[in-house]
């Protein structure tokens, strides 16, 4: 049975993995649930999981679950903090880590779990976009493994060699016989429409992603089209890739959600319904495979699969993320504020559509950081990057 603690229970990959845990009670045992502020649904999920711990970062929201859980004689401790989310990260009994928690707020808590030796099942992005070098140096002292969770990243990793899962972000392509991998992109709502039609689409039509339910930042990420720009940059560091080793394409159908090309001309795909529970339940269950409640895929009811190069010039967010990364890990978390910045003042009707590229580019431009060489500096390039995104995004405004 494998112990687990998941960094972002409430959200919606923390809720999933639960789904998982109560199909498969013999195989997961719950010990400790990490949440923001969300006590209604941690109280649930104390009801139906028992963890032995629950922090809450909140200290007034883990007050109020303190006392409800106290009224229904559940023995759960509780604590808060950043400080008790990395201990409970690092807990001696916990198997794996899956770190779900949304933003920089989960860099320190999976530092921790790297250093505690963990299994890690990542899908916060911010912590390769914006601190991969410094995970990667801690991930091949420390004997943790990480395994991804976003769909097209846990993709490539159920394609590769066995060798290569060991071996997450340390192993060589040639050395395994890969000659690239394939990162496809369903290029969001907006790839047929005119450059014209873009600077006039509205928040709730970025938000509607065609095949994809997910949260409001991740679908305007999508929109734009940085979001696979940032899966780019996730790629490199987790597998270990070479600029000439990753390829994009566009796939609107998200049918097929990568792939992986050998060097003897084999080229193998993995291909299922749209739908996270897949990527989560094999990272759980690796290298075993179980049932993750998802349905099979039909192919009588797929009437194409369709495939095609992305227009740089029309969603220049995508270049401007794979340039970014190639000036450096300070670049990258200065791309990386500046969009969520940008991303959010669209989502308030501050700036239009195509004004998001215009906050990233310009605040890129008008930074000039040292290389990060501590966790502490990645969080102080993030800070200043988001003043001077609002003072762009101020200056850009309606």
């Amino acid at each position: 049975m494998k112990k687990i603690t998941i960094l972002g229970s409430t959200g919606s990959i923390g809720i999933h993995a639960l789904s998982i845990v109560q199909k498969h009670p013999n195989l997961f045992k719950v010990i400790a649930l990490v949440a923001d502020k969300n006590t209604t649904t941690m109280l649930k999920q104390c009801e139906l999981f028992s963890p032995n711990w629950v922090a809450m970062n909140d200290e007034k929201s883990a007050n109020i679950l303190r006392e409800k859980l106290k009224k229904r004689k559940i023995k759960t401790q509780v604590v808060s903090g950043q400080k008790s989310i990395c201990e409970l990260a690092a807990l001696p009994e916990t198997d794996q880590v899956i770190a779900a928690i949304v933003g920089m707020a989960g860099l320190l808590p999976i530092l921790s779990a790297i250093h505690a030796g963990k299994t890690i099942l990542l899908a916060n992005k911010e912590s390769l976009i914006t601190s991969g070098y410094l995970f990667m140096k801690a991930l091949s002292s420390s004997g943790a493994k990480i395994f991804p969770i976003d769909s097209e990243h846990n993709a490539i990793f159920q394609l590769l060699p066995l060798n290569m899962q060991k071996n997450i972000g340390l192993a060589n392509f040639k050395e395994n016989g890969v000659k690239n991998i394939i990162l496809t992109a369903s290029g969001g709502p907006f790839y047929n429409f005119s450059s014209h039609d873009l600077s006039n689409v509205t928040p709730i039509q970025a938000c509607t992603h065609p095949n994809w339910s997910m949260g409001k930042k991740i679908s305007v990420d999508s929109a734009t089209m940085m979001n696979k720009g940032l899966e780019y940059v996730e790629a490199r560091w987790l597998f270990n890739a070479l600029e000439s080793e990753i390829k994009i394409l566009i796939h609107p159908e998200s049918i097929i959600h990568s792939m992986v090309q050998y060097s003897d001309g084999a080229l193998l795909a993995q291909l299922s319904v749209p739908d996270i529970r897949i990527a989560i339940s094999y990272s759980m269950s690796w290298p075993n495979r179980i049932d993750s409640g998802v349905d099979v895929l039909n192919f009588s009811k797929i009437k194409k699969l369709s495939f095609f190069e992305p227009n740089l010039i029309k969603f220049p967010c995508l270049k401007l993320a794979i340039d970014a990364f190639n000036q450096g890990q300070a670049a990258m978390t200065v791309l990386n504020a500046a969009n969520e910045i940008a991303v959010s003042a669209f989502l308030k009707s501050k700036i239009s559509f195509n004004k998001i590229f215009e906050v990233n580019v310009e605040t890129l431009t008008s930074s000039c950081f040292s290389e990060p060489e501590s966790i502490e500096d990645v969080l102080e390039i993030d800070r200043i990057s988001r003043i001077l995104a609002k003072k762009i995004v101020l200056s850009l405004a309606f």
